[in-house]
This record gives structure tokens, sequence and C-alpha cells, in this order.
């Protein structure tokens, strides 16, 4: 059914006001946006634009980047931001590629903190589509994923996403798009993720000053790295004994 509102416009007069149509309009918008990232998708499959996120290329590529940046630093940070804010929001591989050459770009201090931006508000967009673009698709593939989540948060709130992002065992996009689907606010999404991904940004971040040396991805898991990340693992059960500890004292 159809439902019309009349409006008093003028003189006597009256205007129809259709509300399904703004139903339809917010259905074409979503349509359309959809449409536009399909396209990148596919764009990014058919042109093979995954070569250009390759440690392959990124290493030799890296003596001309780095010209390219001693000459115009801030055009370089701002256009490698976006790139990494696209691959992420789109939930494309190479983010871990990307952290790398950060690193061998920038060093670790401006690398660290262009990519822990570009992470978290590509993660942040990847959530908002997940949220209100791709929800019945998420839903269907990762539904069996999503009650686990939701026990999660209601049993840690924020503490649960801050725990997963300090874990890299768990896939990044994956956290991304299941987390849409939960009533976490889109600002506390952005800031514990930016928060908790921190740490494992700097290991990568570090890896890549030494970006000539790695052969493979594998390459930044040393025996070294493996013990900080194990005790990255550790850090947030840690804390959350040691807060509960104090809250106990206190009482």
């Amino acid at each position: 059914m159809v439902v019309k509102t009349f409006l008093s416009a003028g003189k006597g007069k009256c205007v129809a006001v259709d509300h399904n149509n703004e139903k339809t309009n917010k259905l074409l918008q979503k349509i359309l946006i959809g449409f536009v990232l399909l396209s990148a998708v596919v764009a990014f499959r058919v042109f093979d634009l995954g070569q250009y996120l390759t440690l392959s290329y990124i290493k030799a590529s890296q003596e001309r980047f780095a010209l390219l940046y001693s000459e115009h630093r801030l055009m370089v940070i701002l256009v490698y931001g976006l790139i990494y804010v696209l691959a992420t929001s789109l939930s494309l591989p190479g983010a871990a590629v990307l952290s790398l050459a950060g690193g061998a770009l920038f060093g670790l201090w401006t690398g660290t903190l262009t990519v822990s931006f570009a992470s978290s508000i590509g993660a942040t967009l990847a959530c908002i589509v997940s949220r209100f673009i791709l929800r019945d698709w998420v839903q269907t593939k990762f539904g069996d994923r999503l009650k686990t989540v939701n026990d999660g948060i209601e049993k840690e709130g924020a503490f649960y996403l801050f725990t997963l992002r300090l874990i890299p065992i768990f896939p990044f996009w994956l956290i991304n798009l299941v987390m849409g689907l939960t009533k976490m606010p889109l600002l506390r999404f952005y800031w514990v993720s930016q928060v908790g991904m921190l740490p494992g940004t700097i290991v990568y971040v570090n890896a890549g000053k030494e970006l000539a040396k790695i052969e493979s991805l594998s390459g930044i898991l040393s025996p070294g790295l493996i013990i900080s990340f194990a005790v990255l693992s550790i850090f947030p059960i840690t804390a959350k004994k040691i807060i509960s500890l104090y809250k106990k004292k206190k009482l």
C-alpha cells in the first residue's frame, strides 16, 4: 500500500508526499554504492592490480619510491595512505605488504603513524560497508561466527575487540566485516581498533625497515618477532587479570 501525506503548500493547495520514495532512494543508493564497490573489486582482479601489492614489486621499486618520497614527502604519504585505506576498506589482500612498505619508505615513526591511521580508517569503512550495504551477504557468509562475536562483546564489551586486534592470527578483514553486524558504535570500533592494532603495526613497520633482506612474508616471523607476538597475545589476558585484582582490592 502506498502511504501518502498531504501538506498544505501555498493558498489552499496540497502536495502528496510518497513515503515510499524515501525508501526507494535509500535502496537505490545502496545498489549504486554496492555496484561501485563490486566494480572496484572486479577491476582489481581483471587488471591484476594485486601485482602492485606484492613483496617482490615493493622491493623492486624501493629505490624509486625512496627518491619520489625525498622530493614529494607529503604527496607520497597522502597517496600511500589513500591506497592503504582503499585496500583495507574493500578487504583486498596486501595490507601486510603495505605495512612493510610503510616501514621501508617512511621509517619507524612516520610509517607507524601513517599505517595506524590508514588501517584504522580503512577498517572502519569496511565495517560501515558490512553494516549498511552488505549486511545480508555477510550474514549469510559468516553468520555462524556472529554468535561467538556477539557473546564475546556482551561479556567483555570493547575489550573483546581489543583482544581480537592484538592477536594477529585472526584475519584483519574478517573482523571488520563481522563487527559490522554487531551493535558496537562505529566511533568505538575505530579507536579500539587503532589502539589494539598499534603493537602489531609497530612490529610490521619495524620489519619493513629491513625490507631488502626479507624474501617472503614468513621472513618477518623470526624467533624474536614470534616471541613478541606471543607476548601481545598474552597481554590482554594479563591486563584483564590485573584490572580485576585492582577492582577487588578497591572493594
